[in-house]
């Protein structure tokens, strides 16, 4: 039985640069990595596969050529396999479009137990395709899990962190399970894994291949569109206010008072 990992190549800097023209991120000349938020995902699933006997886990990603080396460096962590789902077609794609294409590549892989994502993208921030996976699927989704209780053939019991503390989830299998980073700590590459990497063969998906409804991908089938993309301005320096603590108060309420009411 398959664990699946879905993981996103983003690109390995703070220093993000749009293009004008096309409102997207300029990725040539910048070095990418695996979506941070990933390595928690592909962390957990071998996890998994230590824990239960008869399981393989194959990563795919969506993206263009070089995300295969996003692939490589998962199988060298312990991965069995990647799949790469890459066309021209794809380009523009919002997370609806994206969440559709990979779940019509899961189709083709045919059965399954859990699909493992990280909670979101680091280039992104929507934390939607995870979702929309599920959805694609109609199969469950359980997110922002930080801890795996128990565990089946059937059925899952995790924490899933909230903003009060955690919630227990139990959900049937197969799911979609989106993890955040408290919920281990991600191996590193072994030599021996290393040396698999280089050797596997890593296919590529087409549209065509997974039998994509083309009106439902890349910028045409997207619902949304991206307007447009800027870097906020710089903060001005704050203002500090000086005297005794009674007059600092004073002040500052009288400041507040300006803001606010003018």
């Amino acid at each position: 039985m398959k664990i699946i990992v879905l993981i996103k190549q983003v690109p390995d800097t703070t220093d993000v640069k749009i293009d004008p023209k096309t409102n997207t991120l300029i990725r040539e000349g910048v070095e990418s990595v695996i979506n941070p938020f990933d390595m928690y995902a592909i962390e957990e699933a071998l996890r998994v596969k230590e824990r239960m006997t008869g399981m393989e886990v194959v990563v795919i990603s969506m993206g263009p050529p070089q995300a295969v080396t996003a692939l490589r460096e998962a199988i060298s962590m312990g991965c069995d396999s990647g799949i790469l789902v890459s066309d021209r077609k794809f380009a523009g794609s919002d997370t609806w479009a994206t969440s559709y294409t990979l779940a019509q590549a899961v189709k083709k892989l045919g059965e399954y137990k859990i699909i493992f994502c990280g909670k979101q993208a680091s280039d992104g921030d929507t934390a939607q395709v995870g979702p929309g996976i599920s959805t694609h699927l109609n199969i469950p989704q359980v997110t922002y899990v930080k801890k795996i209780e128990k565990l089946n053939e059937n059925q899952a019991t995790v924490e899933r962190m909230t903003e009060e503390g955690y919630d227990i989830v139990e959900t049937p299998l197969p799911a979609v399970i989106t993890v955040v980073k408290e919920i281990n700590e991600p191996r590193l590459p072994s030599l021996k894994g290393k040396m698999k990497a280089k050797k596997t063969e890593i296919p590529v998906w087409t549209a065509e291949e997974i039998g994509c409804d083309e009106t439902k991908i890349g910028l045409d089938g997207s619902p949304t569109r991206v307007v447009k993309i800027f870097s906020p301005p710089r903060r001005e320096g704050g203002r500090v206010l000086e005297g005794e603590p009674s007059e600092k108060a004073k002040e500052l309420a009288s400041l507040i008072k300006e803001i606010v009411i003018g």
